[in-house]
């Protein structure tokens, strides 16, 4: 026996996708997790604005364009307020509103034990797994408020119970807090915040490296795969996600399919909860 249609139903129909209309900015959207997320999203109607301060954000939207998908590249740092303001006010211009902002930037550097992290590599992961997130957060706010409506999904990570990348765990955690207490902030205001932790993922070679220094011996060699050791012992499912398997869970969040969702911090880690 078919259930009845929903509006959601009805509506996806009708206009093509979860997302028709809805104009999305993701950030880190050059490659892996964020660029697979701006695909499926473009192929559901959203008009994208991507995001990194690599050059081949250019490339990823002329594939987009080819497609006949909305969408415009921005290039900028985003470990910087001044990168993240300039992102969300041309985006804004551009086209009119934002509906849904998805913080993909991120990624442990350094895989070793806490105490063989230097000052400098602490400060590196702070910066590149929690700063992005929280500039962009609070450059979109003000547009989110004025329009009284929008949507922020932040990745985050189940690796903030983790080995040997201890830095990066404590800006997951951040990113954490910051989705918490920004969602009971802003709830009155029409403004969704909610986080996916996302697991191991299997993605094709990165064409941008993080940074992530080749180990030097045997003994980097192992602190090394003992972080990959302990991502598949702490799975279930005894293995890395698919791109797919974590952008699907990010869109639905984004979506108003999760309308009466906010705060939450989705696992995204094959029985992994972080």
């Amino acid at each position: 026996m078919s259930r009845q249609a929903t509006p959601h139903d009805q509506e996806g129909r009708s206009q093509g996708g979860r997302f028709h209309d809805k104009v999305m900015v993701i950030t880190g959207a050059a490659q892996g997790i964020g660029k697979r997320v701006a695909e499926r999203a473009g192929a559901e109607g959203a008009r994208l604005a991507l995001v990194d301060r690599a050059d081949l954000i250019h490339e990823v939207v002329a594939e987009l364009a080819a497609q006949g998908i909305d969408a415009i590249a921005l290039q900028a740092d985003l470990e910087r307020w001044d990168g993240a303001a300039e992102v969300m006010a041309k985006a804004a211009e551009h086209f009119g509103r934002i509906d849904i902002l998805i913080n993909n930037v991120g990624g442990a550097i350094n895989f070793k034990p806490f105490t063989e992290f230097s000052d400098s590599e602490i400060s590196a992961e702070i910066n590149r797994s929690l700063m992005p997130t929280l500039w962009c957060c609070r450059a979109v706010l003000p547009t989110l408020e004025a329009q009284g409506a929008g949507v922020i999904v932040n990745i985050s990570s189940v690796a903030t119970r983790g080995i040997h990348r201890i830095p990066y765990s404590a800006a997951k955690g951040g990113v954490n807090a910051l989705t918490a207490s920004l969602a009971f902030e802003y709830a009155d205001r029409g403004i969704r915040v909610v986080a996916a932790g996302v697991g191991g993922t299997e993605a094709p070679p990165r064409k941008i490296s993080r940074g992530t220094p080749e180990p030097r011996n045997d003994t980097e060699r192992a602190w090394f795969q003992a972080h990959i050791d302990q991502t598949k012992q702490s799975c279930l499912m005894d293995r890395y996600g698919t791109l797919d398997e974590m952008a699907e869970p990010i869109l639905f969040l984004a979506s108003d399919h999760a309308s009466y969702i906010t705060g939450s911090v989705l696992p995204v880690g094959g029985g992994d909860q972080g």
